[in-house]
């Protein structure tokens, strides 16, 4: 098949609004709970008795760090001790498993797996050429891509995922939102609302005008939603040493809206696009691999703050309930699914899974626009993304390449890590999976050892970090805004490449609304369970920073 017939997927980024900042803001990684860790090698025979007695303290330090069942279970799912998940391991270097890449530069994450075989290649591209060419408005005379809109956010997937990497948020009052977008959501009202939310039979109470996402661009003749704009302001926070690191808060508005007046309740969630590779990897982690890492938090454990939850959300293929495990609220939980939301969501196309436009019933301009809609057969609706062309998209996605680590065995880099796991960041950025073989053609992803470092929970990060309202408030913490997550959870973004981020593009941005511009913001950041770990990074000298920053770039 030809390219000119297929389509292409589009990414997913919201957006955010202001934080109220603390003299100490934010808070370290997301998760945390673990141990301190031993050096990798063994005490010399001639060494002294009280060597070995500090080897055997430092152990005690390390269980006591670690809560029983989270180092059981992060064992467990590795298939090795954590020791040895904390020290140089040469297996780590192949983050994706047989399917990662040795390639450091700026198309480090737009490559196929590396076990793609010539036969299976082919699909590979073809899903690259949808996902990178724009699709325009009805009817034109390339009708295997025609249908934008009438509202909209991006015309292609890669405007938002920029070489297949992560976004950023506006720069400034003149730069357009292509790589962010802004979710929205009403607070319940009804019991049988509420309900409704606790049972995951629906996504969240969508905004009867504007829905359940912000749409900035409408073609000819039908009205954009809003135009976003953000400010930042500067908020500088200080080490104990005395350095400075100048963090900036975002305060996200929507100006020029054009279906009324928002209600001051409103919440929005900004999100920049992530990054696409090793999303193949990730969906091949069993249910139960993730479900048995939302344990209870151990209260006689120093980390007792950190817990998580899985969102537990409804799939629009199948109509059941399922595991959601994609997006920054882990909302999506496989990718046709991610695919074809995005699709419809972000540049206004129908599939079979999204069949309806994205308009809401009082947007009578977006109902009435010309589509680009195709006769199916089989008593399928007609749709402007075929299954032929999502299965080449959801084909390309499951097959982008993870970079390989760089540097694993430097000993700064060893430093570093070390620091990781004495903070417990692993107990949310669970290090390692065994993956299973499975009874479908994830052929690529098959039995892999992979290192993500992501539970893929949901974690509450804090009121710095949470959504806000229209007005600037902040929302309750009953109040559901993507299945069973609120406003302060956000899913454990996965590690594995992240030091390539700004070699693939340099204005990429970190967390969820692109607020951060280095790793080291965005560990300043994180809060709420993770408030312990960021006062412990904020005791770090500069030699500490160095080293957990070049872990880091590691990666």
């Amino acid at each position: 098949m030809n390219a000119s017939h297929i389509v292409k997927s589009k990414p997913s980024a919201l957006l955010y609004q202001p934080a109220a900042i603390h003299t100490f803001p934010a808070k370290l990684m997301l998760g945390l709970v673990c141990a301190l860790v031993m050096s990798g090698c063994q005490p010399a025979n001639n060494e002294s008795k009280s060597a070995d007695n500090k080897n055997v303290a430092a152990t005690d330090d390390q269980n006591q760090a670690l809560a029983p069942e989270r180092i059981q279970v992060i064992e467990t799912l590795s298939g090795v001790p954590m020791q040895q998940l904390a020290s140089f391991d040469s297996q780590e270097i192949k983050q994706g498993g047989d399917t990662g890449i040795s390639i450091s530069s700026a198309e480090s994450y737009s490559k196929p797996s590396s076990n793609l075989t010539a036969s299976r290649k082919g699909s590979f591209f073809i899903g690259n050429a949808f996902f990178r060419q724009p699709w325009v408005v009805a009817p034109a005379s390339t009708d295997s891509r025609d249908g934008l809109g009438a509202l909209f956010n991006v015309a292609a997937c890669q405007s938002c995922h920029i070489k297949d990497g992560r976004g950023h948020a506006p720069m400034n009052a003149d730069d357009d939102a292509d790589s962010l977008l802004i979710r929205l959501a009403m607070p319940a009202t009804t019991d049988q609302q509420r309900q409704q939310l606790q049972g995951s039979l629906i996504e969240k109470i969508a905004h009867p005008m504007y829905g359940g996402q912000l749409q900035d661009r409408g073609i000819q003749g039908v009205p954009a939603e809003a135009k976003v704009a953000v400010q930042w302001a500067d908020k500088p926070i200080t080490f104990a040493d005395g350095h400075v690191e100048t963090l900036r808060a975002p305060t996200f508005t929507l100006d020029n809206p054009g279906y009324g007046a928002f209600d001051a309740e409103l919440m929005l969630s900004p999100r920049v696009a992530l990054p696409m590779i090793g999303l193949g990897l990730l969906e091949q982690i069993p249910d139960e691999d993730i479900k048995k890492q939302a344990i209870a938090p151990n209260k006689n454990s120093p980390n007792e703050g950190i817990s998580g939850k899985f969102n537990w959300v409804l799939d629009p293929q199948t109509g059941k309930q399922a595991l959601g495990r994609f997006g920054w609220k882990a909302g999506q939980t496989k990718l046709i699914t991610q695919n074809q939301s995005a699709f419809n969501e972000d540049m206004g196309l129908t599939s079979n899974i999204r069949p309806h436009e994205s308009c809401m019933p009082a947007q009578t301009a977006c109902l009435s626009a010309t589509t680009g809609a195709d006769e199916q057969g089989n008593g399928k609706p007609p749709v402007e993304v075929n299954d032929e062309v999502a299965k080449f998209v959801e084909f390309y996605t499951r097959n982008l390449a993870v970079p390989h680590r760089r540097r694993a065995d430097d000993k700064q880099v060893l430093a570093g890590k070390k620091r990781f796991y004495d903070m417990g960041c692993q107990s949310c950025h669970t290090p390692r999976y065994q993956l299973p073989k499975t009874d479908d053609d994830h052929l690529e992803q098959h039995g892999q050892v992979i290192y993500p470092y992501t539970d893929l929970l949901l974690h509450d990060m804090g009121d710095d970090l949470a959504d806000r309202t229209v007005a600037g408030k902040l929302p309750p913490r009953d109040a559901q805004v993507e299945f069973l997550a609120n406003s302060y959870e956000w899913r454990t973004p996965a590690l594995w490449g992240i030091g390539l981020a700004k070699t693939v593009d340099s204005q990429a941005t970190f967390l969820h609304d692109g607020r951060a511009r280095t790793l080291m913001e965005a560990v300043l950041w994180h809060g709420g369970e993770a408030k312990k770990q960021q006062q412990q990074v904020l005791k770090l000298d500069k030699q500490g920073r160095d080293e957990l920053n070049a872990f880091l770039k590691s990666l």
